[in-house]
Formats: C-alpha cells, structure tokens, sequence
C-alpha cells in the first residue's frame, strides 16, 4: 500500500453539515480498500483565483493509504460529485 495526500475543495455555499456528510461519504469510500489516517477541515479560505464565480472555498485534506487501483475510483468520484471544484491526489514519498 502507498501513502497519499488528496485535497479536495468543496462549494461554500454549502454549510458545516454538508461538509462533514461529504468527509464522511469520501473517508468511507478510501476505508474500503485503504486505511484513512487523517482528515483535514481547514475550513472556508479564500482561492489564489476565482473558480467557477467563486472567491473561497472549503478545504480539505485526506492523508491516506491505500492500493494504487482506489485513486482512479476515488478520483472519478470526485468527478461525478457537483460539490467538489477542484480536487488533487499525490503520493507521498517517504
């Protein structure tokens, strides 16, 4: 198993309860097949540049282990998942 990073970030015209639902549907999903070892809220920041209209957004940061074939499936989550504007997964070298 490899060590990654994702950080995704999340609409803020959502509120604290969205937010967390959405922690908890992404950490299940890496549980399946991969071990969460943190999860991250930074919070509502504000963007480097707008992103679809918007100039903050909320943060967060998964550090994580799992097999190479979970990133694909997580990644296509991120996708289909309208919340979510941006999203990165990189894997952590030791």
């Amino acid at each position: 198993m490899n060590k990654y990073e994702s950080v995704i970030i999340i609409n803020p015209n959502l509120d604290e309860e969205e937010v967390k639902k959405l922690v908890a549907t992404f950490t299940d999903l890496i549980n399946k097949d991969g071990k969460v070892e943190k999860a991250d809220e930074l919070g509502k920041r504000k963007l480097a540049y707008e992103i679809d209209k918007n100039k903050e957004a909320y943060y967060v940061v998964f550090y994580f282990e799992a097999n190479p074939s979970l990133i694909a499936e997580l990644e296509r989550n991120y996708r289909i998942t309208d919340d979510i504007i941006k999203f990165m997964t990189i894997n952590v070298e030791k």
